[in-house]
């Protein structure tokens, strides 16, 4: 068997703050969605999602793959949603097995409420701590990421 490649000095220091970082972030933006909006964040970005896409629709599977998720995890927040009434489901006709997502007219007013609080609260936790070149550093470095990991995932 071969012996373990050990993270050196640096390369633990960026684990580390990377794993501090988004944790604190993940947290702060929940904590924020949940008291300004009364969503959780993975709700928010189905709602984000939704808006984004024609007629405000997507293939369930197709919203799971945007937002890193279970399928069965994006099923139970829908069902969330759906009974708040901010989202709809319907069925795909021309895939029996397939099931579409909808915004409805309250979840665009719900995320058009919450959007100024959640993108201010990203700038505080995020976006205004950095420099410009920090910024595209870190999008450098986390597209970089995301694209080894999305094509090794299939």
């Amino acid at each position: 068997m071969d012996e373990p490649r050990w993270l050196n000095e640096r390369e633990m220091a960026a684990w580390r703050g990377f794993v501090a970082a988004t944790n604190l972030v993940a947290r702060h933006l929940e904590r924020q969605l949940k008291e300004d909006a009364g969503l959780s964040h993975t709700q928010y970005e189905i709602l984000v999602q939704l808006s984004a896409a024609p007629g405000g629709s997507l293939r369930m599977t197709d919203l799971a793959d945007r937002l890193v998720t279970s399928k069965s995890g994006l099923t139970y927040q829908v069902t969330q949603l759906e009974k708040a009434g901010l989202v709809g489901r319907r069925s795909c006709a021309s895939d029996v097995r397939g099931v579409f997502a909808e915004i409805t007219d309250a979840g665009w007013e719900t995320l058009r409420a919450a959007a100024p609080g959640h993108v201010a609260a990203v700038r505080e936790a995020l976006i205004d701590v950095l420099t410009p070149d920090q910024l595209t550093a870190l999008a450098d470095s986390l597209g970089t990421v995301t694209d080894r990991l999305r094509s090794t995932d299939r």
